[in-house]
């Protein structure tokens, strides 16, 4: 006896099936909205129903598209200008951030963070002039993500917005003023990150095995500089006696003596360069001595994979975060660094390539409650 047949409960609009009598098999297809065409699926009913859903939004938002091109043309025969989309200026925002990275105003990594936050910004509104984007709808967003507590996230968002609009305004696309995304309440965000002591500092540096984990902590403790500045150092960028180095995140340059010293420490920069010389030959000053994984002798080694040797260690050796704080990272040697050279009256403002004494502050803050004695 031959199977029953078997129903489908087809709900989403343009996709069809039918039962092949000769296999048994239920074929799936997609009828094209504008041009009746049937678009074979398969016999994935899952497949073909996701399928569908994804052709019917694409078909729906060129239609929606194609209205407003019809509206933009029917005001401009009026005479009345049409007002541009925020998509349409976020398109223009991008390019003119390229063209400013192409003449060395931006470094990649900012104009791609400003990019990618331009566009999160085009995704919620893809049909909204951009003088009708309102402060509420911003907050509402925003809102979304302290929610979720992805307060750093929020705070990039606005940051991000914030620049979106202020370009606008120099183009002239919208009034002097405004700029919806800063009359949003900024994000707080708490940083939870313990700081390094450096008793805790030497208890991890002596524990360390690997002779590039030691090198590029005694490179982050002379220098200061963030773990993708040092990975990127080489021994060419050594001349006039002083180590050059080009911050990945600004692109400010910075030449440091290789006469300076840490007392704490007891090594000048000179000794830690020499000690980065070793038998295995290598342009980079932290690099492997022997073959780990893919990367061989002589390459240099990841920022990544750093943090990760150094956080290893930091564990190995019990170094653990007191209550609300997650343990102390590579990354905290920048503020370790400052906070012992300002002690001895360094400008560690102009070594970490700061512009501005606030962001200098920020790191040299211990992120510590302390009591308030009162003088009588």
């Amino acid at each position: 006896m031959a199977a029953r047949p078997r129903s489908f409960n087809v709900s989403i609009p343009n996709l069809y099936c039918k039962l092949d009598k000769r296999t048994n098999k239920v074929y799936w297809q997609y009828k094209h909205p504008s041009s009746g065409k049937f678009i074979g699926f398969g016999t994935d009913a899952d497949t073909a129903r996701t399928a569908a859903v994804e052709l019917n939004r694409i078909h729906a938002e060129q239609q929606v598209n194609q209205s407003f091109a019809i509206l933009n043309i029917r005001s401009e025969k009026a005479g009345r200008k049409s007002e541009m989309l925020l998509s349409a200026w976020v398109e223009r925002y991008c390019e003119i951030l390229d063209k400013r990275l192409g003449k060395g105003d931006l470094s990649v990594r900012t104009a791609t963070s400003g990019k990618r936050l331009a566009r999160r910004l085009a995704e919620r509104f893809p049909r909204t002039p951009i003088t009708e984007v309102s402060a509420r709808e911003l907050s509402a967003i925003l809102t979304e993500y302290t929610d979720q507590d992805k307060n750093r996230m929020a705070q990039a968002l606005r940051y991000g917005w914030v620049e979106v609009f202020k370009e606008a305004q120099y183009a002239g696309v919208v009034n002097p003023g405004f700029n919806p995304a800063e009359a949003t309440r900024n994000p707080k965000v708490t940083v939870s990150r313990q700081r390094l002591g450096m008793q805790e500092w030497w208890k991890i540096f002596e524990a360390a095995s690997s002779s590039y984990l030691k090198n590029a902590m005694l490179l982050a403790m002379l220098t200061g500089q963030r773990p993708g500045d040092i990975v990127k150092m080489k021994f060419s960028d050594i001349w006039d006696d002083h180590l050059h180095v080009v911050q990945n995140k600004t692109g400010t340059q910075i030449a440091i003596p290789l006469s300076i010293k840490m007392e704490e420490i007891g090594m000048n920069l000179r000794e830690v360069v020499s000690k980065c010389r070793d038998c295995v030959v290598s342009k980079y000053l932290v690099h492997h001595t022997k073959r780990m994984g893919v990367a061989s002798a002589g390459d240099g080694v990841t920022a990544r994979a750093l943090t990760d040797a150094f956080s290893m260690v930091r564990d190995r050796v019990e170094i653990v975060a007191s209550k609300g704080k997650t343990p102390p990272t590579f990354y905290e040697q920048r503020s370790l660094s400052g906070r012992v050279y300002k002690r001895h009256g360094l400008d560690v403002q102009a070594l970490w390539g700061h512009k501005n004494k606030e962001m200098s502050e920020v790191y040299l803050d211990e992120r510590e409650k302390k009591w308030i004695v009162i003088a009588v």
